[in-house]
């Protein structure tokens, strides 16, 4: 059968307004360290100009207050005013090392890209970051291992003093009661100031001295520091 041009141009018009179809996820998210806790999680669905960080960039104030004192409020009020689909605080708390968070249901509606953070504790101002992965279209299981980010707002001093509060220097807390004290803290000379790969932890084996608060054969990780499973269906 022979088109006619203009048909060919309403049926071409006709393909390019169909909406995206949604997706129904079933996400899972397990920590992979040794000694670490994950604070609160978000998760957002979003549109591909949409980002919760991206590496190489600044953070924004609501990442920084995220990756130094793992408060995911901002970020979640921004991703919800931008229209956004957010899932927060999945596991009910801290997520501890070895443990995972299942069965997280979202509904994508019409977003195709999915993002992840949580702060890392005890870290200065480390986060577990998935950015703007683009969802799939076809149902199945997908896996992903992903990194600890440094939010290069704060030097990485490793000293435990109850900081959290963006500008404030130092460490909440060490949730497992596994930190020490009376650290001299560590000579951080980085002069990175943009989201990037965290380079770890150096830690030490004194918990009641030393140049760090956290110990070393505990609270050190290589990358990558989380698994993400997502069930498209």
């Amino acid at each position: 059968m022979k088109l006619h041009h203009t048909t060919r141009l309403l049926i071409l018009g006709s393909m390019m307004s169909i909406p995206v179809s949604a997706a129904d996820l079933e996400i899972s998210i397990t920590n992979l360290t040794h000694g670490n806790h994950f604070t609160p999680i978000l998760i957002t669905a979003h549109d591909d100009a949409s980002h919760l960080f991206q590496a190489g960039e600044m953070a924004s104030p609501a990442l920084q207050k995220m990756a130094e004192g793992g408060a995911i409020a901002d970020l979640a009020a921004a991703a919800m005013g931008n229209n956004e689909i957010t899932v927060e605080n999945p596991a009910m708390g801290l997520l501890a090392a070895g443990a995972k968070t299942s069965a997280i249901m979202l509904d994508t509606q019409a977003m195709t890209h999915l993002s992840i953070v949580a702060m890392v504790l005890p870290t200065n101002d480390a986060f577990i970051g998935l950015d703007a992965w683009e969802i799939p279209t076809t149902p199945g299981t997908y896996t992903l291992n992903i990194n600890a980010y440094d939010a290069g707002t704060e030097a990485n001093d490793e000293i435990i003093n109850g900081g959290g509060m963006p500008g404030t220097p130092g460490i909440p807390a060490a949730p497992g009661g596994d930190g020490g004290t009376n650290g001299t803290g560590v000579m951080d000379s980085s002069s990175n100031t943009r989201v990037h790969i965290h380079p770890g932890v150096l830690g030490d084996t004194d918990t009641a001295g030393g140049m760090s608060d956290l110990d070393s054969r505990i609270h050190r990780w290589l990358n990558p520091v989380a698994r993400v499973v997502v069930v498209v269906k």
